[in-house]
C-alpha cells in the first residue's frame, strides 16, 4: 500500500460503523465496527496501520461527530459532508441500491472524485453548550404536545381525574428540565467573556428572547467565523434554491430546508415577533407580501435577514441592530401603500 493514493469511505450508523478502503480506483471488502468507544478505539488502531490520505463520512445526524473528534485527535485527515450532497453523489453514479456498505465504497470514491475540505472539530465546550441547547429544543416540542394533549384531555368531561393529574406532572416535570437546563446553559456562558458578549449581542435585538439566544448560540459558535453569510444561510436551510430548466422557466424559488432544524427554529419565533414589533422588519416583511409573497415565504425571508445580522454580530462583536440591517425604502413603500389604501377606501365609500 505505500506509494498509492489510500481513500477510506465510513457509512456511519447509530449501533456499528463500516469502512472501506479505496486504492488504485478498486474498493477493499467491507469491515464493520461497533459504534462504542472501545470499538472506536479498535477502528482507529486499524487505520493507524495504514494512515490514509483522507477519511470521509456524512454528518449523520448526532452519531458521526464522536467518531470524527475521536479520527481527528487520532491525527486523521478526516472530511464531513452534507448527506445531500452525498446523495446527489450517489444519484449521479446511477446507484440505486443504499445499503450500509455500498453507501461506504461511495463515499470512498467520493472522497477521491470531490476531494472535500478538511473537518475542523469545534471546541469541546462549546459542544456542550449545543448539546443543552438542542435538549431544550427537544424538550420544549415535548412540553407543547403535552400541553396540547392536557388542553384536549379537559375540554372532554368524560376524562378520568387520574389521566389529567399524570399529565400536568409530565408538564411540570418537563418545565423542572427544561430550567434546569436553562440554567446550567446561563452558567456555561457567563463563564466565558466572549460567549457572554455574544449572548448579550443576540439579546440586544428585542425580538430575541433569553431560550431563542441560548439556542442560536448553541448553534453558531460551532461554526467556523470564516464563513461567509450566505453561507451560514445555505448552513440553515435558508438558501432559496432555484429549478428553472427545460419547461420549469417560471418555477419560484423554494427554500432548500437542507441545512440545520434547530437553526431554523431558533428564528422562527424571533422572527414572528418581529414583524409585529420591529417597524424595520415589518416594513420589509409587508412590502414583500406586497409583491405576492406568501406571508410564510416573507417570514422566511425575515428569518434570513435576520441570521446574516447575527452573523455579522458574530463576526464584528457588535449589538444587533436591525435598522443596519433593513432598508429605509421598505418602510416608504409601505408609507406609500397605506396612502393609496386611504385614499382608495375614501373614493369607494
Amino acid at each position: 500500500m505505500v506509494g498509492a493514493l489510500l481513500i477510506q469511505g465510513i457509512d456511519i450508523a447509530a449501533k456499528t460503523v463500516d469502512l472501506v478502503v479505496r486504492q488504485n480506483d478498486k474498493n477493499s471488502p467491507v469491515k464493520t465496527f461497533q459504534q462504542t468507544p472501545s470499538g472506536r478505539a479498535t477502528l482507529i488502531e486499524f487505520l493507524q496501520k495504514y494512515p490514509p490520505e483522507l477519511i470521509v463520512m456524512e454528518a449523520t445526524g448526532i452519531y458521526y461527530l464522536d467518531l470524527a473528534v475521536a479520527l481527528h485527535d487520532a491525527k486523521m485527515s478526516i472530511s464531513v459532508i452534507n448527506p445531500k450532497s452525498f446523495n446527489h453523489f450517489a444519484q449521479m453514479k446511477l446507484e440505486h441500491s443504499k445499503t450500509d456498505s455500498i453507501d461506504a465504497a461511495l463515499l470512498a470514491e467520493y472522497a477521491q472524485r470531490m476531494t472535500p475540505k478538511k473537518w475542523i472539530p469545534p471546541h469541546k465546550d462549546k459542544l456542550k453548550l449545543r448539546d443543552i441547547s438542542r435538549q431544550i429544543n427537544r424538550l420544549t416540542g415535548d412540553c407543547t404536545k403535552a400541553k396540547n394533549r392536557l388542553h384536549a384531555m379537559t375540554s372532554y368531561e368524560g376524562t378520568s381525574d387520574i389521566v389529567i393529574l399524570d399529565e400536568q406532572d409530565g408538564i411540570a416535570s418537563l418545565e423542572n428540565r427544561i430550567q434546569r437546563l436553562r440554567t446550567a446553559a446561563l452558567e456555561m456562558i457567563k463563564a466565558d467573556e466572549r460567549l457572554i458578549q455574544q449572548f448579550n449581542n443576540l439579546l440586544a435585538a428585542k425580538d430575541v428572547g433569553e431560550v431563542s439566544a441560548i439556542a442560536m448560540l448553541g448553534e453558531l459558535i460551532i461554526l467556523p467565523e470564516t464563513l461567509k453569510a450566505n453561507q451560514v444561510s445555505r448552513h440553515a436551510g435558508l438558501d432559496v434554491r432555484l429549478n428553472q430548466s427545460g419547461s420549469s422557466l417560471n418555477r419560484p424559488g423554494r427554500l432548500s430546508k437542507a441545512g440545520n432544524t434547530y437553526l431554523r427554529c431558533a428564528l422562527f419565533m424571533p422572527a414572528m415577533s418581529a414583524v409585529r414589533h420591529d417597524p424595520n422588519a415589518k416594513a420589509f416583511y409587508e412590502a414583500l407580501v406586497a409583491r405576492g409573497k406568501k406571508k410564510i415565504q416573507a417570514i422566511c425571508a425575515v428569518m434570513r435577514k435576520m441570521l446574516t445580522g447575527i452573523w455579522a454580530c458574530f463576526k464584528l462583536n457588535i449589538p444587533y441592530d436591525s435598522s443596519k440591517l433593513f432598508s429605509e425604502e421598505h418602510k416608504k413603500l409601505v408609507f406609500k401603500q397605506s396612502i393609496y389604501k386611504c385614499a382608495h377606501n375614501l373614493r369607494t365609500r
